[in-house]
């Protein structure tokens, strides 16, 4: 696995013109590392290590550097914000928990407070209007202050802040602002009489008083995304609305918005990406001829991106940002994620640190956060991951130079029994270049043949791999399977070609290149052909159920979960689906068809319209909560299979919406499949 990234840092930014190739064989180091772990096979890890609650979800270093807080797992059901004092040891307080509700995110505001949201996991995912609130605590657990209402009666009794009331329910936090005052940015969601999404209204709430300023006067109507500046003022505003996107720029101290781009949906020729620490502007430009996006400057002058691009990254769309030790704050380095995530470093001496840490902790993904980063007390932390481990965190300190450990991710996890995985590009029937991720079980010997499930990701419009650890993979690969993830034409990541050929390709172009992901792994040497099943959820799911149609002599079986099967039903405006008119009217069409002039089309390519097809036994899971995919698509699925006489394995969650949400019902459906997959490919 390599990935290269090209640096030209032209204009300021850096100083002098530099050139830097650099190539991240994240791959090849994990796979020396794997070959230096390995040891033999033990039985595989209980259902329950892939799919509860991590050990550890998030955790950040205050502004000083001093305390850390992290989200972990409490003994019983529910997890806990906990916050550790780095410089004094058994130094350990609960700054919040609660009995029905867990932590969401959090965001340190200043080395005394911070602020997160809360999630309900025995909801589901159901709810449009899901409110996880905002809420303000001190580092020791004190004052506790209900800033964004939250959906649940609990809250009732939470101080309100000097008398006020807390803000509707519809705000959501959207920026902390570098400096450590006691302000956040949110964003209020409108929405019209029929509850279509209209604006995000940008205020200034101050988390200790509770008063809210609006930054949205005199911008434009239909913003849908706010870029800041350091000091937490609105710089770059973008609309989306009838079928066209805007983007408007303010100056520091003015009032009036200027609009630099007018774009048809779908053919934006940049996008704005971020604001630096100096004001300016950065996006990511499409450049031909693969269409592909790289980082460059925008001209306020020309008007239009700058032509040389900064960073561009060869085979992939620059996907990154800058590093700085606080948002707004210098620019300390840029990451970008191409087949892994690499971090180039301006700063010599975080520079060198990375080459020590790389050297202490091989094979891995080594993330450096910094405090105080220009001071010989510097503290890091650094989240360490790989593809077979789900992260380890350790805290540096550069006046002692020690390195310790801080917990695992997920502490029954052992990476040593974990599966590789893998980056490729192949070439589909066509010709078009096709990328991949192949992940084989640990243990497997060279030229082995192992059954295998092919993994389809959703969307269908995104990029569905990336080199890490993934539970459902892992899960699949420790019981024996090779996992096939193609990246088929239609996702992004890859360049406006590679998206393009996907266009109007549901259950065609799209659903060849899933095949010849498994016939290039078969050819290979490393799946048995006789025994393949083909997987997803949503869009993977469509994909999973055209497959058994298209493709009926590859796969023995098909597992589909909140699966997409009546692409006319997704153009249907009902209460029970969260689609947007304006994404039915304006982007679906060009991404999939009309569903008028091309009935035709659909009808072809719809498994429930070609459900007499599907053969091969079929696992079909649906949340009754979801608005994305309404049950109706897995209902009517079920009578048109049915009435064809194959009756497929049927769960419905209650509780869920699209996708699984809920520990419990990850687990349940992680075993019905292991069941599944144990019967139809022995």
């Amino acid at each position: 696995m390599t990935g290269r990234y090209r640096f030209d840092w032209r204009r300021g930014l850096m100083g002098p013109l530099f050139l830097l190739a650099l190539w991240c064989n994240a791959g090849t180091a994990a796979a020396a590392a794997a070959a230096a772990e390995a040891r033999p096979t033990q039985a595989a890890p209980p259902v329950e290590a892939f799919f509860r609650q991590p050990d550890i979800e998030r955790a950040e270093l205050s502004p000083s550097g001093r305390w850390l807080a992290v989200i972990t797992q409490a003994p019983d059901k529910h997890n806990a914000l906990m916050v550790f004092d780095l410089r004094q040891p058994g130094g350990v307080t609960q700054a919040a928990r609660f009995d029905d509700l867990d932590i969401g995110h959090f965001e340190w505001v200043n080395d005394n407070r911070l602020v997160f949201s809360l999630v309900d996991l025995d909801e589901g995912r159901g709810d449009r209007y899901l409110a996880p609130g905002l809420l303000s605590v001190q580092r020791d657990g004190s004052q506790l202050r209900l800033l964004v209402k939250v959906k649940s009666e609990f809250f009732s009794g939470i101080t309100r802040i000097g008398g006020r009331d807390p803000l509707d329910a519809d705000h959501r936090l959207l920026h902390v602002p570098a400096g450590g005052g006691d302000d956040v940015i949110v964003g209020e969601s409108t929405y019209s009489n029929l509850g279509e999404p209209e604006t995000v209204l940008a205020k200034r709430l101050n988390v200790v008083t509770g008063i809210s300023t609006n930054l949205s006067r005199g911008a434009p109507p239909h913003v849908r995304r706010w870029l800041f500046d350091a000091s937490g003022e609105p710089r770059a505003a973008t609309t989306m609305h009838a079928g066209r996107t805007q983007v408007f720029w303010r100056k520091p101290g003015q009032e009036a918005w200027a609009r630099l781009a007018d774009f048809e949906s779908l053919k934006e020729d940049w996008w704005p990406s971020f604001v630096d620490n100096e004001g300016r502007l950065w996006v990511t430009s499409v450049q031909q001829p693969q269409g592909l996006d790289v980082l460059t400057r925008f001209d306020f002058a020309a008007g239009s991106p700058e032509a040389e691009p900064m960073v561009s990254t060869p085979g992939f769309d620059f996907r990154g940002s800058l590093r700085a030790e606080t948002k707004g704050s210098r620019a300390l380095g840029l990451w970008v994620d191409t087949d892994a995530v690499t971090t180039v470093w301006f700063d010599a001496r975080l520079k060198a640190l990375q080459a020590n840490m790389d050297k202490q902790l091989p094979g891995r993904i080594n993330w450096l956060s910094c405090r105080r980063c220009d001071h010989p007390d510097m503290t890091v932390l650094v989240h360490s991951w790989s593809d077979r481990d789900p992260g380890q965190l350790w805290i540096y300190r550069a006046d002692t130079q020690a390195l310790e450990p801080v917990g695992k991710m997920r502490k029954d996890i052992d990476p040593r029994t974990m599966a590789t995985k893998d980056f490729e590009r192949i070439r589909a029937r066509d010709g078009l270049t096709l990328p991949l991720w192949i992940t084989r079980p640990a243990g497997m010997k060279p030229g082995e043949a192992r059954p295998a499930v092919v993994l389809v990701h959703g969307g269908p419009w995104l990029r569905g791999g990336h080199w890490r650890w993934d539970a459902m993979t892992q899960f699949l690969a420790s019981r024996g399977y090779v996992v096939i993830e193609p990246e088929f034409r239609g996702s992004t990541g890859f360049g406006l070609a590679h998206f393009k050929a996907g266009w109007r390709q549901w259950g065609q172009a799209m659903q060849d290149d899933v095949a010849d992901a498994l016939g290039w792994a078969v050819k290979q040497g490393h799946v048995d052909p006789r025994r393949v099943c083909i997987a997803g959820a949503s869009y993977g799911g469509y994909s999973a159920l055209m497959g058994l149609v298209r493709h009926p002599d590859l796969y023995r079986c098909g597992v589909a979960w909140v699966a997409a099967t009546d692409m006319a039903l997704l153009f249907e405006s009902s209460w029970a689906s969260d689609l947007s008119e304006e994404n039915r009217r304006y982007t679906m069409p060009i991404l999939m068809g009309d569903p008028v002039a091309d009935a035709a089309l659909f009808a072809a390519n719809s498994p429930v319209t070609q459900a007499a097809r599907i053969k091969a036994p079929v696992l079909l899971a649906v949340g009754a909560l979801d608005q994305r995919v309404p049950i109706e698509h897995g209902k009517r699925l079920r009578a048109a299979m049915r009435a064809a006489g194959q009756e497929p394995d049927w769960v419905a969650y209650e509780h869920e919406g699209h996708g699984w949400y809920r520990p419990e019902t990850k687990i349940d459906f992680a075993k019905r499949v292991e069941r599944f997959l144990s019967i139809h490919l022995r």
